[in-house]
This record gives structure tokens, sequence and C-alpha cells, in this order.
């Protein structure tokens, strides 16, 4: 993995390689980001750069030994530890390191959820159990092969239970030339034992122009297209794939025009044909996407509101939505429609009925936009 290959961080990539430039590489250190920020794909390429053979002022060289079997991920003092789903054949990351290779390098961008999809997971749930924390120790207890640098790079270390607590003393005094990178989505979910003993690398979401360029130059998306897919995946790139996959796609901007002109006219028997016959039978993805959309535009709607028109990102016939509707409601109106969106979304996530959760948000909004009666427990005044 070379830092030129992930898009945005130019701050942190050359923080990252000042760091090996002046010798201040600290054995553990925790990167830190949202999913689809490409955090596990900075920290792959920042091992990479440390042991290669003949560094470049901003990169890997891509030729040496050293890169070469780090680009197959096949490298014997490059280690991996992630969560899996425990079986009688699995019982170490080892046993599917040919699934994790393969998943990485078709998306180096990857969530729990498309690495789910890669494995037989059925309802198990994924975990890094305790003898995957003794063959860590085992593994690097012994001397590197090749490289001046054993590394060990653990995935989403939330899922290591307190079975971690056996890796501490090992993060703590480690063999020599021995680095620890955890790469995380949740702090809070980390045991502190462990977070207290690695130095945090932060990484932000990809801002939205950043996401636009990524979808137009990597995916060939339409600029339009790619302005609405970024609004809708909020910097996480897996979530911008996600939708891309999407079968059957539909236009979020027209369907959610569609839906609130008959919300705010309290046409009542179109709102239960559009909740029937689209909203609910657009599959579960789509539903979750379309509702992100929705709270998006709201958002962007509020910032119209408290003038702050320099942080919108929307095409032409989006933007003149949006401010005309912002004439005629109220922030806190804005606010609530939020807020039950918001439910409604984790009630989706957890394969409540759509027919039954789109309409009951039709009505609620219905209420709250045309007759400005706030659901209970939503208004914030």
């Amino acid at each position: 993995m070379y830092f030129k290959d992930i898009f945005g961080h130019q701050a942190l990539k050359q923080h990252l390689i000042n760091s090996v430039k002046n010798n201040r590489v600290s054995h553990a250190q925790l990167f830190l980001g949202p999913e689809g920020s490409g955090s596990l794909a900075l920290a792959l390429a920042y091992a990479q750069y440390i042991n290669c053979e003949n560094k470049l002022e901003e990169d890997s060289c891509g030729q040496c030994s050293t890169c070469r079997k780090y680009d197959k991920l096949i490298h014997p003092d490059l280690h991996f530890s992630y969560p899996f789903f425990p079986s009688k054949e699995n019982v170490l990351a080892t046993n599917i390191i040919e699934d994790w290779r393969k998943a990485f390098l078709s998306n180096p961008y990857l969530s729990l959820e498309y690495w789910r999809h890669n494995l037989d997971a059925g309802n198990k749930q994924a975990n890094i159990p305790i003898k995957e924390a003794h063959d860590i120790i085992k593994k690097l207890s012994l001397k590197s092969f090749e490289s001046e640098y054993k590394v060990l790079i653990m995935w989403l270390p939330e899922y290591l239970d307190t079975q971690g607590n056996a890796l501490l003393k090992l993060i703590e005094e480690p063999p020599p030339k021995t680095l620890f990178l955890f790469v995380a989505e949740n702090q809070d979910k980390i045991l502190n034992t462990i977070i207290s003993r690695t130095q945090l690398i932060k990484i932000n979401k990809l801002n939205h122009d950043e996401m636009t360029d990524y979808l137009i130059q990597e995916k060939m998306i339409d600029k339009k297209r790619a302005n609405e897919l970024a609004l809708i995946a909020d910097g996480n790139i897996q979530e911008a794939l996600n939708l891309i996959n999407q079968e059957g796609e539909r236009e979020n901007f027209s369907l959610l025009v569609q839906w609130l002109r008959y919300i705010v006219t309290d046409n009542g028997l179109d709102l239960i044909k559009l909740s029937d016959d689209i909203l609910s039978k657009l599959g579960r993805e789509n539903q979750k996407s379309f509702l992100l959309y929705a709270i998006n535009m709201m958002r962007q709607i509020i910032l119209v509101q408290k003038g702050l028109r320099n942080l919108i990102f929307l095409q032409e016939e989006e933007l003149a939505f949006v401010i005309k509707f912002s004439e005629l409601f109220q922030f806190e109106q804005l606010e609530t429609a939020i807020i039950v969106i918001e439910k409604t979304h984790y009630g989706i996530e957890r394969n409540g009925n759509p027919k039954i959760l789109f309409l009951d948000l039709s009505l609620q909004l219905t209420l709250l936009f045309k007759y400005q009666t706030f659901p209970k427990g939503t208004q914030y005044i």
C-alpha cells in the first residue's frame, strides 16, 4: 500500500513520513478514524514505508523485495489481527489470512460488514479471542526474518475483550524493532489499558470535496451523482461504495421532493401509496440511503437558515429546493424532523417493517410541517 493511493489526509501522510525520517517511530500507535476514512490503508502504507529498502522522499519505492511482498500482504514480518467468527476450523486469524488478503486488496476501505460478507459468518458475533492474543505473543517473540521491523497491524481492537490484557506486557516492553499499529473506529470501546500504552494518530473523515473527487476519479461517477453520493456517505468511502453497488438505485432527490410535497399538503392517499408502493419496496439498503439523504438535506436547509451557505455542497436544482424549503419552516421543525427520520433509520437497521415505519414517519412529518404538532419527546425549545 502506498500513500499516493490513499485519498486525502495530505498533512497526516507528511507527518507519518517525517516521523520515519526523524527516527521518531513509536513502538505502539493507535490509528483512530471513522469507518471508511482510510485508517487501515494509512497504517499499512506507514508500515511499508518504515520497512522499505529504498525509501523515496514521499513514499515507498515499490521496487524492493519488501515493497513487492507488502503489495501482496505476504511479507513474513508483517502480521495482521482482526475480528473474525471463530469455528472449529478457524480459531486464529491466520487460519483465514487468504480471505483477509483478498478482502483488503479488493477494498482497502473495508468495513466490518464488508468483511463479514467475505466470510461464512452466519449469525455469529465477531471478536478477537484469547487464542489469537496468545498467537500474537508467540509470533512477535520471534526474530525478524527479513526486515528491520516486525509489524503487527490489529484492525478493530474494539473487539478485543478483557483477554486483550494478555498483550499488555508485550505492548509495554516489546522485543527490539517491534511495532504495534492498532486501527480503531471507536475509542470508547477499546480497553483503557491499551489506549494508555499507545500514541494516538487521529484520522478525520474525508471532506465533501475529497469524497466527490474520489468518486469522479476512481469510480468514474458523473459530477452530479458523485455530489449526491458524497452528501449521503458523509466522508465514509465504504458507504459510498455500498451505494454504488446497490442494484436498481433510485434518484433520491426527485423521490424526496415528491414525498415532501405530499407531506406538506397533507395528501394522505398519495402518502399511503408512496409509502406502500415505492419507499417500502426500495430494499433495505436503498431505504437507509434515502433516509440518510433526507437527513443530510434537512441539515443543509438548517445551514441556509443560519447563513452558512459556504458550507453547502449542492447542485443548482438541490440548492434551489433547499433555499425555498428554508423559507417555509422553522428551525425547530427541521431539527425535530431530523430526530424522527433518524429513529426510522434505526428501525430499518433493526429489521422493522418498512411499510409501517415509512407510513408512521410520513404521518409524523405531516403533523410537524403542516400542523406544527411536535411528536412527544422530540421538540428542543
